[in-house]
């Protein structure tokens, strides 16, 4: 009978697969037909191994049965188990005791039983765990050298089978261009020319430091379209100390503001800030920013806006020392030079 039931390979998921901080390789494993993944049980793994032995042995027992049970159901039984955490050894185990002819396979990809969150007991019993797991696996597979340096040292044979990220984003470093806006993200805000900019420019990350208001801008479709956009990462209200730091990170700045009355005539504080960082500042055509021309790129439209970021690209290792030199002269003490020659011709003060 048992030769007759599909051989399966089974990976015990210690958590949902989408969770699975080795996702990528288990999804690897999956295209394979024998192979399916079995998510945790009711009970967590994690809380099996903190219960007392006989009840932790118990429960296993009960799930091993259960799944086996399904599985001769679906015309399957298992032929492979895999296990990715010492604690999941008590399932691995009551299976294995059900079907003798079935071989576990343990994936070892950190010292789990070192966890930082683990206190003396519980160290304790993950290294029996461990034990366990790995005197039991006919194919012990390790993340590192040095976890194979380990199970040897132990007695045991590892398999070298290193890390993947294969479904971590790789936007091409060298086509980037990154992007900063220091200050307030509500109605002032363009929305729709950075959506066009950033659907012109898929290389393109744009720092958002400041707070957003979706109370203002909630009902804006650009604004909901920025707001779930991957190139654009919203990180918030940040201190002036953190603010210079993100400038450095980036290799050009932006005032993105609507071409409006009461953007028109002002001069945006933080093309200053860029500008004493050695960055230039793209700005829509607003007639005040023309105040300090010597840092602004004044763009008219959408494809002007992202030609002027992409001329900037590779500021960040390349700073515009020249602009820097200029902006740090633009001190208090030079701006106010109009009203301390008032306040002296008053009076009021002696140069």
């Amino acid at each position: 009978m048992a030769d007759e039931l599909r051989p399966l390979a089974l990976l015990l998921l210690p958590r949902e697969l989408e969770s699975f901080i080795l996702r990528d390789q288990a999804q690897d494993l999956l295209r394979a037909d024998g192979v399916v993944a079995v998510d945790p049980p009711r009970v967590p793994y994690g809380a099996m191994a903190r219960l007392p032995h006989a009840v932790a042995d118990v429960l296993a027992g009960g799930v091993a049965k259960r799944l086996i049970r399904a599985l001769r159901r679906n015309g399957d039984r298992p032929k492979a188990i895999v296990i990715f955490h010492p604690v999941q050894v008590l399932l691995a185990r009551a299976i294995l005791e059900r079907v003798p002819d079935c071989e576990l396979w343990y994936g070892r990809w950190d010292r789990y039983e070192h966890a930082y969150d683990a206190g003396p007991h519980l160290r304790e019993r993950l290294t029996e765990m461990h034990e366990a797991a790995a005197n039991l696996s006919s194919l012990t597979f390790v993340a590192s050298e040095e976890l194979a340096r380990l199970e040897t040292e132990a007695g045991r044979e590892a398999t070298l089978v290193p890390l993947s990220a294969d479904a971590f984003p790789a936007p091409d470093p060298a086509q980037a261009v990154v992007a900063i806006s220091l200050g307030h993200l509500g109605w002032r805000t363009d929305w729709t020319l950075l959506r066009a900019v950033a659907q012109r420019m898929p290389q393109l990350v744009l720092l958002l430091v400041g707070a957003w208001h979706d109370d203002e801008c909630g009902s804006d479709p650009d604004y909901s379209w920025c707001r779930q956009h991957p190139g654009f990462v919203w990180l918030g209200e940040r201190s002036d100390e953190e603010a210079a730091r993100l400038i450095l990170c980036a290799d050009v700045g932006i005032v993105p503001f609507k071409v409006e009355p009461f953007n028109d005539a002002g001069l945006p504080y933080r093309i200053l800030k860029y500008a004493r960082l050695g960055r230039r500042t793209v700005t829509p055509d607003l007639a005040g920013v023309r105040t300090w021309s010597e840092a602004v790129t004044v763009a008219p439209d959408a494809g002007a806006f992202a030609a002027a970021l992409a001329e900037q690209a590779g500021r960040r290792a390349s700073p515009d020392l020249a602009l820097r030199e200029w902006a740090l002269q633009q001190t208090a003490v030079a701006q106010n030079g109009p009203l301390w020659d008032r306040l002296v011709a008053l009076g009021i003060a002696r140069v």
